[in-house]
C-alpha cells in the first residue's frame, strides 16, 4: 500500500492544458466567470464548467456568487505559490511558451503573482527589504524586524490587520522569470495594494502586467534601492 500525499491527483488536475490555462488566468488575482475562463482556455462553456468542478473539488479554486453570476478565484495563497513554483520549474527545464511581443518584457519587469508583486521589481523589493534589515530570516523563515515594522507603519500599512490573518506576514515565492524569490504573504499583498492606491502603478487590462508611472518608478526606487 502506498502512503503519504497523493501528488498524482494534483498533477493530473493541473496538467490538463485547459485547466492549466484557467489556473494561470486566475493568477492575476481577479475573480473570473466561467465564460471568461472558457475563453481563456479556448473551450466551450460546458467543457469549462466540467473542468471548474474538478478544480473546485480538488481544492485549487473557490467560487462566490454575486447576483446571477458566479466568480472563480484561486483557493488561497498556497495555490498561487504552487503555480508560480511550477512555472519557474518549467522555465528552468526549457518548457516555455514561445510568444513574442511587448507583453513578455512587461511581465518580466513587474506583474501580479496572485496577490503580490513579482518580476524584476518584486525581486528587487525583497532584496532591498532584506538588505535594510526590514525583513530578517533565511528561506521561508522570514519575519519583520522591529525597525521594519515601524517602517511599514510609517508607510501607512496596518500591521495589526496583517498579523490577524491566518497566513504568514512574510514569505518567499520563487519567481518564474527571475529564478529568485520575491515577497509574498500578507505584507506582499499590502505593499502591492499600496502601490496601486498611491497611483504609482496600474494593472494592465486582461494581463498580469503591472505598469509603473514615471513618478511611481522614482518613488519605488527611492523606497527600495537596489543597493539596499
Amino acid at each position: 500500500m502506498k502512503e503519504g500525499p497523493d501528488i498524482a491527483q494534483i498533477g493530473a488536475l493541473i496538467g490538463d492544458p485547459a485547466r492549466a490555462n484557467m489556473l494561470t488566468a486566475l493568477m492575476s488575482g481577479k475573480a473570473l466567470t466561467a465564460t471568461e475562463l472558457a475563453g481563456t482556455a479556448g473551450i466551450t462553456l460546458q467543457t469549462a464548467s466540467s473542468h471548474l468542478s474538478k478544480l473546485e473539488a480538488g481544492g485549487l479554486i473557490g467560487q462566490r456568487k454575486q447576483g446571477r453570476h458566479r466568480y472563480f478565484t484561486l483557493s488561497d495563497d498556497e495555490v498561487g505559490l504552487l503555480l508560480e513554483s511550477l512555472m519557474g520549474f518549467a522555465a528552468s527545464r526549457g518548457f516555455t511558451r514561445h510568444r513574442t511581443g511587448p507583453k513578455d518584457p512587461a511581465l518580466r519587469k513587474a506583474r501580479v503573482c496572485y496577490n503580490h508583486l513579482a518580476g524584476d521589481y518584486g525581486v528587487r523589493m525583497l532584496d532591498s527589504l532584506v538588505a535594510e534589515e526590514v525583513i530578517a530570516g533565511v528561506g521561508d523563515d522570514l519575519a519583520l524586524t522591529e525597525a521594519g515594522g515601524e517602517k511599514m507603519v510609517a508607510l501607512g500599512i496596518d500591521l495589526s490587520a496583517l498579523t490577524k490573518q491566518r497566513r504568514p506576514v512574510c514569505r518567499t515565492c520563487l519567481d518564474w522569470s527571475e529564478r529568485r524569490s520575491h515577497l509574498a504573504g500578507s505584507l506582499g499583498e499590502a505593499l502591492l495594494s499600496m502601490f496601486l492606491e498611491k497611483g504609482w502603478a496600474r494593472r494592465e487590462a486582461d494581463s498580469r502586467a503591472i505598469h509603473f508611472t514615471a513618478a511611481g518608478e522614482k518613488a519605488f526606487s527611492a523606497l527600495f534601492s537596489e543597493s539596499g
